[in-house]
């Protein structure tokens, strides 16, 4: 009997394929036939892990959630063990939605085609709202951590912050992806990392008292 880990990886190599397929020629060149073909298997085995389209494309979908997911979370933790401010922190966790590079583009590419499937698909759009919210709430999260050490103000509220700072990663994320090389004549790395430092600018006003307590110590 197949390992549980042949599995995985089989199902792994078949969201490559999906993802190949939507970076090279859109949603609709993801067929199960394509998809077997671009992943090197028979049309029968990629059924056997996939009944439609749409599994297809929710797996591949999870996939990259998965993939961005622990990109940040290697931010946050690499953040926390070096004792960074908050704010630092979260422009990296967000600057990984934005399609800064080929990895991100394929990324953003696949999220966009689920996105776009899911308005007329509920199972899908309920998973597409359940991470958008996810995102915010994570968001909300690290401005109300900003507010227990000081580099946010007690009085301010963490959700509106969260939606305001969700809506800029996703609208930047788009517009990076229309122009890739950047607006202006500014590099769009550096015009991205610009735009979310001066939106948490607006948030994160104080300073950390926990580090700050930590080095007079």
């Amino acid at each position: 009997m197949p390992r549980t880990a042949d599995h995985e990886e089989r199902r792994r190599q078949i969201a490559v394929a999906v993802c190949e397929l939507i970076t090279e020629d859109g949603l609709d060149a993801v067929t199960v036939a394509r998809t077997a073909a671009a992943a090197g298997i028979s049309v029968g085995l990629v059924q056997h892990y996939f009944r439609t389209k749409d599994e297809m494309l929710l797996h591949a979908f999870n996939e990259v959630s998965a993939a961005i997911r622990i990109r940040a979370d290697e931010r946050i933790r690499a953040g926390a063990e070096h004792q960074r401010p908050i704010s630092r922190v979260l422009a990296e966790a967000m600057a990984e939605f934005i399609p800064l590079d080929e990895t991100r583009r394929t990324e953003f590419r696949v999220t966009r085609a689920f996105t776009g499937r899911s308005l007329d698909t509920p199972a899908l759009a309920e998973v597409d709202v359940e991470t958008a919210r996810q995102l915010r709430k994570d968001i909300a999260q690290a401005v109300h951590n900003g507010k227990e050490c000081g580099e946010v103000e007690a009085d301010l509220d963490p959700w509106p912050a969260a939606v305001r700072l969700t809506a800029i990663t996703e609208g930047l994320a788009m517009q990076v992806y229309r122009d890739p090389a950047g607006v202006n004549g500014v590099p769009a790395a550096e015009m991205s990392a610009s735009v979310i430092a001066a939106e948490l600018a607006a948030v994160f006003t104080g300073e950390c008292r926990q580090y700050a307590e930590e080095t007079d110590a």
